[in-house]
């Protein structure tokens, strides 16, 4: 079965960075885009970025572009997330996923498109 699990999660100082991993297994890692969604405390899951299937594409959300960047390793079955210039807003729990379908052609920001989740890694900024 597909098992995604994120690690690189911790506290850091506004300002600060830290590096995310997501290491996927179950299917053929390099057919599928991969996005990378978060929620903090009493509010909704909302997207943070995604990328296409050989890395060449991406899409940020607008809180996010500019101080975050997404690449993949499909040779490791691997996505990153480097998350620079951290504000205490960026508090939250960071999850990785999986679109559904093999091959799509679009990035997208719903995580209804997303047909598997790792279990999420912490991530608080304290100012």
């Amino acid at each position: 079965q597909v098992q995604l699990v994120e690690s690189g999660g911790g506290l850091v100082q506004a300002g600060g960075s830290l590096r995310l991993s997501c290491a996927a297994s179950g299917r053929t890692f390099s057919s599928y885009a991969m996005g990378w969604f978060r929620q903090a405390p009493g509010k909704e899951r909302e997207f943070v970025v995604a990328i296409s299937r050989s890395g060449g594409t991406t899409y940020y959300a607008d809180s996010v572009k500019g101080r975050f960047t997404i690449s993949r390793d499909n040779a490791k079955n691997t996505v990153y997330l480097q998350m620079n210039s951290l504000k205490p807003e960026d508090t939250a729990v960071y999850y990785c996923a999986q679109d559904r379908f093999a091959y799509a052609e679009r990035l997208s920001p719903t995580s209804s498109t997303y047909g598997y989740w790792g279990q999420g890694t912490q991530v608080t900024v304290s100012s």
